[in-house]
């Protein structure tokens, strides 16, 4: 049972009768101290603090999504920019390619007309050797016949000069 339903409670010369007048008069001063409201003041101070706190925060967070989805549709954009130009360097490669390999052909080409054209000419070059050296051969052994011939006859001079051209008409 509570002491101040006891008598002795309110006696003026009870301990606990004066602690709870000082307990009493302390509240009365705080409430007509407006300490409640300032209190309350502080708290509401307090949570507006911690509000704008958090709205700065969330609008921080909405910034850092908003940055986050513009790097991955960068990365999107740089990933596809780098796919075209792989690609264009392929069909550069491709077609570079194709170039080297029609000059190679063309080169090739043009080195086997040439080695054809050296060829031909070391043949007509040898057929004419031959050719010369056959004509000095029967040059040669049209002289050895005539001078057999003229040396059992007379010396003719007109055949002598004859001879001596057989050697420059046929070179």
């Amino acid at each position: 049972m509570p002491k101040f339903f006891d008598p002795a409670f309110w006696s003026l010369s009870s301990a606990d009768f004066w602690v709870g007048v000082g307990l009493v008069l302390f509240f009365a001063i705080v409430v007509m101290a407006k300490a409640p409201k300032a209190l309350t003041g502080a708290l509401d101070g307090q949570a507006a603090k911690i509000q704008a706190e958090l709205d700065e925060a969330a609008r921080l967070r909405a910034e850092a999504e908003a940055l986050l989805a513009q790097i991955r549709q960068e990365k999107i954009e740089a990933e596809a920019q780098a796919a075209e130009m792989l690609a264009a360097a392929e069909a550069d490669a491709r077609r570079l390619e194709a170039d080297a390999k029609v000059k190679l052909e063309e080169s090739l080409q043009r080195r086997q007309a040439m080695a054809e054209r050296r060829i031909a000419q070391a043949e007509a070059q040898a057929a004419a050797d031959v050719k010369a050296a056959a004509v000095d051969q029967a040059v040669a052994a049209a002289e050895r016949i005539l001078a057999a011939r003229v040396e059992t006859k007379a010396a003719d001079p007109i055949l002598d000069q004859a001879i001596a051209q057989i050697g420059q008409r046929l070179n």
